[in-house]
């Protein structure tokens, strides 16, 4: 079959279209960016994918749910259409003829059934026809139908599932299915459209059925701080503190829910109806929070903030302008002298970040217990016990929460506790350990200024069941919390620690507080970026001496409002 071709497109009400094509490979479906859009709901987003060569006509079915039918008979895999044949989908029976070969006469409209959903009698031109010389076909369509293909025979001959559940050694079942993906795509290598790689389709293929499919790519760049799937075809990633709409995509939301389950079944999670989100983590310890349909309405969403490979440290900070080397001796020394140092700032401002760069201070002849929802910490001392809340399990039973954990460790001797956030009834636990002698804690809280930290610490104390007047709440406080270093995310995107307050007291019915450092913006220059300075306010802390008679060192000139600390 040569040059000049006809497609014929009988529609539910007896309209035929006729359009022209060439040779190449077309998807079909009801999605708006199928090159043949068919636009009912007996035809999946994805149907089929219907090739055009000299050979001949083709067809094969993306494993939909009506089925494939050439001559009345449903395609399995891949079929060829005779000159004489139609090619059936839902209610539209399209024809492939030579151009100048009279069509086939028109038969009366096959009735459809009352409870079908009313189908437009006639398709704008410009999604009727998507598929003639003037528009080519989308290479993203094309890609996407033809991973579709790919995976869906993969999964044939290669079943994943059971041989992950019959504990195959990771490493064979890696190359299994490198090496049948490597051969399915071989198969298909003369029919794949020029700008598609047999190599790279193949990394792509082995990514979604063993892997984290495109989020591999998105991990691997290092510019990119969060990922976010917003449904199978909307990707979308901060990059440089901006956030922008990524060209990848998954093949379908089958394939998001896949990437969900393995991310979080070998943590003993689990994501299904009865429980629709879930937080976990990878490997490298980067936050993932999962949530799927029917509490999601755009499909299975997943938000990954990642974790630089190396860990951020003081050096990396002093560099990006969060803070500055004055603040960073200062809160070190704080450190050491036990000072109880709560990390506050909204969502995305950096807290857990500065807390790994707080607990690098802590000295390594301490022990260490670490509590978190998602462990992320990465300390690197030796003496470190690390504790992980637990969800419940399928009968809602087995939950371990951070206030359980918090009891806890504190009968573990630790010289230190690190919790990775507070936001419920453990803070009530942890301002007490702060109290009784486990000095030198840990922890990050969500808040928007130093001020507001206290007010959330009461509101969670609450949350701990205990009735306790708001006084005796902020005597607690008052006297747990030594310092407030609040960090927040400007608008272009950077994070800056914009106030280091030290809680001094009680007075009245008020906790007294005072900075000591603080971020003033002055502007922001051409290209958006946020301009200002770190200063002193002049507050000198109080435990000031305290440094001293520990034989350690400070300079009393990083306290005076005259000196320039970014100089």
């Amino acid at each position: 079959m040569a040059g000049n071709i006809q497609l014929d497109i009988r529609r539910p009400n007896g309209d035929v279209t006729s359009v022209p094509v060439s040779e190449g490979i077309y998807t079909i479906g009801r999605d708006d960016d199928c090159n043949l859009h068919l636009p009912h709901i007996d035809v999946d987003p994805r149907h089929a994918i219907l090739t055009i060569s000299e050979a001949g006509s083709s067809v094969e079915d993306l494993a939909s749910e009506s089925g494939t039918f050439v001559s009345g008979i449903r395609v399995e895999g891949n079929a060829n259409i005779p000159a004489s044949a139609d090619l059936t989908i839902g209610p539209f029976v399209i024809s492939v003829r030579a151009e100048g070969v009279d069509a086939p006469p028109v038969p009366a409209p096959r009735p459809e059934p009352d409870v079908a959903p009313p189908v437009p009698e006639a398709v704008p031109e410009s999604t009727a026809s998507p598929v003639g010389e003037a528009t080519p076909p989308r290479q993203t369509s094309r890609e996407r139908a033809i991973k579709q293909q790919i995976h869906t025979e993969l999964l044939k001959r290669l079943d994943i599932k059971r041989l992950a559940a019959s504990h195959i050694d990771e490493k064979e079942l890696q190359d299994r299915a490198l090496s049948t993906i490597g051969a399915i795509v071989q198969d298909v290598q003369d029919r794949l459209p020029p700008g598609i790689e047999p190599e790279a389709l193949t990394r792509q293929i082995y990514n979604e059925a063993v892997g984290l499919g495109p989020l591999v790519d998105l991990l691997d760049d290092e510019d990119i701080t969060e990922i976010m799937v917003n449904g199978h075809d909307h990707v979308y990633v901060e990059r440089n503190g901006r956030l922008e709409l990524s060209s990848l995509t998954f093949m379908d939301d089958s394939s998001v829910m896949a990437i969900i389950e393995r991310i979080v079944s070998p943590l003993g999670r689990r994501v299904d109806e009865s429980q629709p989100y879930v937080d976990a983590r990878l490997p490298d310890g980067s936050r993932v929070n999962a949530i799927i349909p029917p509490l999601s309405l755009t499909g299975p969403s997943l938000t990954i903030r990642k974790f630089a490979k190396i860990p951020f440290t003081e050096v990396d900070f002093i560099r990006f302008n969060t803070l500055t080397p004055e603040i960073v001796e200062f809160v070190k020394l704080a450190v050491v002298l036990r000072k109880n140092i709560v990390i506050s700032g909204g969502t995305g401002s950096g807290k857990t970040s500065l807390l790994n760069v707080l607990s690098s201070f802590l000295p390594e002849s301490d022990r260490i217990v670490t509590i978190e929802d998602a462990a992320e910490l990465r300390l690197k001392q030796d003496h470190i016990v690390r504790l992980e809340a637990r969800p419940p399990n399928i009968e809602g039973r087995g939950q371990i929460t951070i206030r359980d954990l918090v009891r806890n460790a504190l009968r573990m001797r630790p010289d230190r506790v690190v919790v990775g956030e507070c936001r419920g009834g453990e803070a009530l636990d942890m301002l007490q350990a702060m109290n009784t002698g486990h000095d030198g804690s840990l922890t990050t809280v969500h808040a928007n200024a130093p001020r507001d930290v206290i007010s959330r610490l009461e509101t969670m104390v609450l949350m701990s069941g205990m009735d306790l007047p708001v006084r005796a709440i902020r005597e607690q406080i008052a006297s747990a919390i030594d310092l407030i270093v609040h960090e927040s995310r400007m608008s272009d995107g950077s994070r800056k620690v914009t106030q280091v307050t030290e809680v001094i007291g009680l007075e009245g019915d008020q906790v007294v507080m005072q900075d000591i450092f603080e971020f003033v913006q002055t502007g922001v220059d051409s290209d958006g970026r946020v301009e200002g300075h770190f200063q002193p306010t002049g507050s000198v802390p109080t435990f000031v001496d305290q440094i001293e008679s520990r034989g350690l060192t400070i300079e009393r000139s990083i306290f005076d409002p005259r000196k320039d600390l970014n100089q």
